[in-house]
C-alpha cells in the first residue's frame, strides 16, 4: 500500500477548494522560481540528449558522459530539504527515489550513490538523530534499488556563521547504461505517438509546489510515496525500454503531471492532449506530485505490445492522450500552443 508520511504535519486536500480554473493555477505557476525550467520569462532554449552527443566530450541534463575506455555512464546530483527534521529516513528515501527514477529514465542503470548532509550539528542530538535515520533510509533504499554507498557513514558539515540554515541533504548518483541503443530521453518524440502515465495517481497536494506557492500553505506531509512501488517501477522501466516500446520516459517531478509534460514537449515544441482521471480531483491530478509514477510516449505501432506487457506487470497504468503538433489540450479544452501560451480565456 502507498503510504503518506507519518510527521506530525497536519493537513487534508479537503481543506482546499478546488479552483475553478486551471488557466488560473498554471499561469500562477508559471511565475514561481522553482519551476524555472518552464518558467515563461525565461528562455527555453533547453535542448536534450542528442545522441551523437554521447561519443563526444558533450554532456547533456542528465550527466551521460563517455569514458576513454567507451563506457557510457551518467551521473546526477539532488537535494533535499522538505521535512528532513521531522522524518529524515523516509526523507532520505524519496531523494534517493527520485534521482534512481530520474536515472532509470534515461536507460541508465543506477550503480552507487554517495550522501552528504548538509549545516548539521552533529553535536546537537537533534542533529544526531537526523544523521542516524538520513543513514537508515540511505541504507533502505540502497537495498531496494540495489544500490552501493560509496561511504557508509553519511558525511556530514556545519556552519554556525550561516545563521538559520535548514538541514539539506544531498546525494550524487553514478550509473552505467549496457547499450547506446537504449538511452532515451523524457523528450516527446512525434506527433500521434500516445501518452500514458505508468503507476497510480492519488488525490494528493501534499508539499507540492502548487500547494505552497499557489495556496501559500507551507506546512503539509510528505506527497505519497512508497518505496515498493518505486522499486517495482526499477524492474518495469528497463524492460519498456528493452522492448523498444515507448519512445520518451519523464518521471513526474515538481509541478506534477501537468508541467512535466510541459518540460517534456518543449525542445522539440510538441503539445498534448491529454484527457484527466474523473475518479480524481483535476487540480490534484495535474498539480500533485505523489511519486511512484513515469510519463512515456508509445508510438502508434506498439500500442497493443505496450498494453499487453503492463497488463502482465500488473502495475497500475492510465492511458493520459495523445502528442500534437504544439497545441495544449485538456479535457478539450485549448490552452494555446506550447510556444504561444496565453492566460486568457
Amino acid at each position: 500500500m502507498a503510504k503518506t508520511n507519518n510527521n506530525n504535519r497536519h493537513f487534508s486536500i479537503d481543506q482546499i477548494e478546488e479552483p475553478k480554473s486551471t488557466k488560473d493555477i498554471i499561469y500562477n505557476l508559471m511565475a514561481n522560481p522553482n519551476l524555472a525550467p518552464v518558467n515563461y520569462f525565461n528562455d527555453f532554449s533547453e535542448k536534450g540528449c542528442e545522441m551523437e552527443n554521447l561519443a563526444s566530450d558533450d554532456t547533456d541534463e542528465t550527466g551521460a558522459f563517455t569514458t576513454d575506455d567507451g563506457q557510457i555512464m551518467a551521473m546526477t546530483t539532488h537535494a533535499y530539504h522538505h521535512h528532513l527534521e521531522e522524518d529524515p529516513k523516509t526523507a532520505t528515501e524519496i531523494l534517493i527515489s527520485r534521482a534512481a527514477r530520474r536515472m532509470i529514465c534515461y536507460g541508465a542503470k543506477p550503480l552507487v550513490v554517495s550522501a552528504f548532509l548538509y549545516h548539521i550539528n552533529i553535536a546537537d542530538p537533534n542533529g544526531q538523530n537526523i544523521a542516524a535515520e538520513s543513514k537508515k533510509g540511505l541504507e533502505n533504499a540502497c537495498n531496494n534499488f540495489n544500490l552501493k554507498v560509496s561511504e557508509r557513514k553519511i558525511r556530514f558539515d556545519y556552519f554556525s556563521d550561516f545563521g538559520p540554515v535548514p538541514p539539506t541533504l544531498i546525494i550524487s548518483m553514478m550509473g552505467s547504461v549496457k547499450n547506446k541503443e537504449n538511452i532515451i530521453t523524457r523528450n516527446l518524440k512525434t506527433k500521434g505517438n500516445n501518452i500514458f502515465v505508468i503507476g497510480k495517481s492519488h488525490e494528493d497536494i501534499n508539499s507540492s509546489e502548487y500547494l505552497e506557492f499557489y495556496h501559500e500553505i507551507k506546512n503539509s506531509p510528505f506527497p505519497v510515496f512508497d518505496i515498493k512501488t518505486e522499486a517495482r517501477i526499477h524492474e518495469i522501466i528497463p524492460q519498456l525500454i528493452e522492448k523498444k516500446l515507448i519512445t520518451s520516459a519523464s518521471p513526474v517531478g515538481k509541478g506534477g503531471l501537468f508541467f512535466s509534460l510541459l518540460r517534456a514537449g518543449m525542445p522539440a515544441e510538441l503539445g498534448f492532449d491529454i484527457t484527466t482521471d474523473a475518479e480524481i480531483r483535476r487540480d490534484a491530478f495535474l498539480f500533485g506530485e505523489s511519486m511512484g509514477r513515469i510519463i512515456v510516449g508509445v508510438p502508434k505501432e506498439n500500442i497493443d505490445d505496450f498494453i499487453d506487457f503492463m497488463r502482465e506487470t500488473k502495475f497500475p497504468f492510465f492511458t493520459l492522450g495523445h502528442v500534437t503538433r504544439g497545441e495544449i489540450r485538456i479535457d478539450d479544452e485549448s490552452y494555446g500552443f506550447i510556444d504561444k501560451m496565453t492566460s486568457e480565456d
